[in-house]
């Protein structure tokens, strides 16, 4: 072999480098992928931003009902500090009387439709216990208030509740004494409260007894509720890492140019999703943390928090941390699969079959299945209730909705033709990118159809927690009830309340207990009735007389012939016994001897305006002398002219000027249960704020889809096109997806109440309630258009023409 031979001899060949793992690979395109979402520019920190805002707006939101429980159990915690340790099972026992006991009464009063709480307190000795918040007890006609009481009192226009609450302020209650930082609440000092006017003693503040379990219906209603706020973000941060797909596609269409696999620019998408759902997480965060320090200014439906109640759970927390990124890149490589990313630039679809509906069906189908194999729930018996199966049954349904959209605007929108231009270029809009139409109402689909299957149980649970009180707001919307009977206050209390700014009638009795008297065994009953005092008008309100004059007595029996009726009339009987001697005053005090007339007629009773019977002695004033009867309580029952400016408020002030103790309330024909009115209000609290949450959701996405269609509505304008055209398009792409969405949200949420209802034993009473919510679908419509236009019109510049 000669030198030349050598010299043509092939090198050796240099080893390659080993290609990397998968695991290696997908961590070095997901890494890329966050570089070109970091350093791409303006445009792609637009892009960037406009998803980390809608997944921050969604994790904040979650971040808060995370929070939930932990404000419940910070609220339920100073509620049980300030409630009086009991010191029996019965509430209404009195505490010993020692050094540190404290006579008090409860003197909550309504302002305005706004309820404010309030306690008179007497000490008994020189070290009275103190209700949390507050540093001393407060002094005769002295009073400690809740910031927010104070600052209505201090309020122009509120003379009236400074008329009714005349005590000094000394002191304010703090945080540890409020269970919300609205609260109206007040501790004033009174140095006449005694156990005859209505005080309870007490030794000390704490009650450690857990409050009664939520009955089975409500503990479907909460899981409901929870399950109707929570979907809707989750959906809505799916749709927030989405936004900028077009402009992201074509950019990875150059990828594909320098050699990039279709595998690898899906990974790189992700990335680029990655980063803007853990700066969308970041950004959450900042809003939770900031919102949370205005949130006491924030009143939603009388609901308030302190800030530092706020505090996310950490398992939910960690799972949010864990799942929003994790989701993000999911939807992305979901998404990605229905697209082909060709090396010129090109994005198409695999093949032009349409959407397929039946795998659709399956999910809401599946849904229904799992609450159907749930159960029914029984009202009335606390069993377990499998609160897991139902929101799974739920959560199926309502997703299984927003999977149905996206078929039914394509179906719908591929089949419009003709019609005014703003028309045309919404429906041809509408027919290239259907999907990014109904991912924008997503969101609001499954809401409307939440709360509507929300309404419909409500609706059908109204009988079991709204029962009809038997009152008759006609005849008298107030009643006042004291147990200070004076010879003065016996005269004097109806005579002030007729004297009163807008007051059409008052009637006022004073009750007292009569016996039959005798002496009688430890285990033998002793016959008892009522006794009753007041004027011929007053007593026809109570039974059906008809010659009175004053001096006359009357006996009443009850009206029905039933057995339980007879037994009343025949005990009645045994203590009315005319002509003989009553002993009244068993309830209270020295007992007082008097003679029933022997002429007294018999009369049957008829319902007061408060809805009770009255049965018994019933005597004009002039027969007996109120005021000397022990133990007694003066009823006053009012009515007012509505016509006339705060009536209400000026009827409140005389009773608490009569009797700063009297127990004051207002007729209703209707009574509402607790538990299911603070249910009903926190699905107000949350619906307003996920509506709000939808609402900024379909702005940011209509500003990234205009955004993405710049030089597209730039040609347009020159071309010369109408800007109130191109207006009206936008209307109508935001309004045909946004039809099409309430149209499945009514079918299905109406499906889901019905199996809701079913579940639990009631029957739908209203198939129309979903005309209010469609209402505010609309409305919403409107409002993102409106709020969209600026930066419509601002995006048809002629500079749009430019690029690069």
């Amino acid at each position: 072999m000669t030198l030349l031979d050598k010299s043509r001899a092939p090198a050796a060949e240099a080893p390659r480098p080993a290609p990397p793992s998968r695991g290696a690979a997908t961590l070095r395109d997901l890494g890329l992928g966050i570089r070109f979402a970091a350093a791409g520019g303006r445009e792609g920190w637009i892009r960037t931003l406009l998803t980390a805002a809608g997944v921050g707006l969604g994790v904040a939101l979650l971040l808060l009902a995370s929070s939930v429980p932990h404000m419940l159990d910070e609220r339920s915690a100073r509620d049980q500090a300030r409630s009086e340790a009991r010191t029996s099972d019965s509430p209404d026992t009195n505490a010993a009387k020692s050094d540190s006991s404290v006579l008090r009464i409860n003197v909550t009063t309504e302002y305005h439709d706004r309820t404010v709480e309030g306690y008179l307190m007497r000490a008994d000795g020189s070290a009275p216990v103190r209700p949390p918040g507050l540093d001393r007890f407060p002094g005769a006609d002295e009073m400690a208030v809740s910031p927010a009481l104070k600052e209505l009192l201090a309020a122009p226009g509120n003379e009236l509740l400074r008329e009714r609450l005349p005590y000094a302020i000394t002191g304010t209650i703090g945080d540890a004494g409020l269970r919300s930082p609205g609260e109206l609440l007040y501790y004033a000092g009174n140095d006449t409260l005694t156990p005859t006017s209505g005080g309870h003693r007490i030794a000390g503040y704490g009650d450690s007894r857990e409050g009664e379990p939520l009955p089975p219906l409500l503990v479907v209603l909460t899981v409901m509720v929870c399950v109707v706020l929570l979907v809707p973000v989750a959906i809505f941060i799916a749709t927030a890492v989405r936004f900028g797909g077009d402009r992201r596609d074509r950019r990875l269409a150059a990828l594909r140019l320098v050699g990039a696999d279709i595998r690898t620019t899906r990974r790189i998408a992700a990335g680029e999703a990655l980063f803007g759902a853990v700066l969308g997480l970041l950004m959450g965060l900042v809003f939770f943390l900031v919102g949370r320090q205005f949130v006491g200014a924030v009143e939603i439906w009388d609901v308030s928090a302190f800030p530092a109640d706020l505090v996310p759970d950490p398992l939910l927390a960690l799972l949010i941390t864990v799942a929003v990124p994790l989701t993000a890149v999911l939807v992305t490589l979901v998404a990605m699969r229905a697209v082909v990313i060709e090396p010129l630039g090109v994005v198409r679809r695999g093949r032009d079959r349409g959407r397929r509906l039946w795998w659709r069906l399956l999910l809401p189908l599946a849904g229904l299945a799992v609450l159907g194999f749930t159960g029914r729930v029984n009202a009335y018996e606390y069993a377990p209730v499998k609160p897991y199966s139902i929101a799974t049954g739920a959560v199926l349904v309502l997703v299984g909705l927003a999977l149905v959209l996206p078929w039914l605007v394509e179906a719908c929108v591929n089949r419009l033709r003709g019609g005014p231009v703003p028309w045309q270029l919404a429906t041809r809009r509408l027919q290239l990118s259907s999907g990014a139409a109904s991912r924008a109402v997503s969101g609001v689909t499954v809401a409307v159809a939440g709360a509507v299957a929300l309404q419909m149980m409500f609706a059908a649970m109204n009988a079991d927690f709204n029962r009809m009180t038997g009152q008759d707001p006609t005849r008298a919307q107030f009643a006042g009830y004291s147990k200070i009977v004076t010879r003065e206050a016996a005269t004097s209390t109806v005579e002030q309340f007729r004297a009163t700014k807008g007051v059409d009638v008052a009637v006022g009795l004073v009750e007292a207990y009569a016996a039959k008297p005798g002496v009688y065994a430890e285990d033998a009953v002793r016959p008892t009735t009522s006794l009753i005092v007041g004027t011929c008008a007053t007593l026809r309100e109570l039974a059906r007389i008809g010659a009175c004059e004053d001096g006359d007595t009357f006996v009443v029996h009850p009206t029905g012939d039933d057995v339980s009726d007879k037994d009343m009339a025949y005990w009645i009987d045994q203590v009315a016994r005319k002509g003989q001697e009553v002993e009244i005053g068993s309830g209270g005090g020295k007992p007082v001897r008097w003679t029933l007339p022997a002429d007294s007629p018999t009369v049957v009773t008829r319902l007061d305006p408060l809805g009770m019977p009255h049965s018994g002695i019933m005597a004009t004033t002039g027969a007996i002398d109120a005021s000397t009867l022990p133990g007694a309580t003066i009823t006053t029952e009012i009515r007012v002219d509505k016509s006339a400016p705060d009536a209400a408020e000026h009827v409140r002030n005389t009773a608490a000027r009569i009797d700063p103790g009297m127990r004051f309330v207002t007729l209703d024909s209707v009574g509402r249960d607790r538990q299911y009115a603070s249910i009903q209000t926190g699905l107000q609290v949350g619906a307003t704020v996920v509506l709000l949450l939808i609402a900024a959701s379909m702005l940011v996405s209509q500003l990234e889809q205009l955004r993405e269609r710049r030089r597209l509505l730039s040609v347009l304008v020159a071309f010369g096109t109408r800007r109130t055209t191109l207006s009206w398009s936008v209307l109508w792409q935001t309004a045909v997806p946004m039809v099409l969405g309430l149209t499945v949200a009514v079918a299905g949420g109406l499906g889901l109440g019905a199996v809701l209802a079913w579940m639990t034993g009631k029957s739908v009473s209203d198939w129309w309630l979903f005309l209010p919510l469609t209402g505010a679908g609309a409305a919403l419509i409107l409002l993102v258009t409106v709020l969209s236009l600026p930066s419509l019109w601002r995006l048809m510049r002629p500079d749009g023409l430019r690029t690069e």
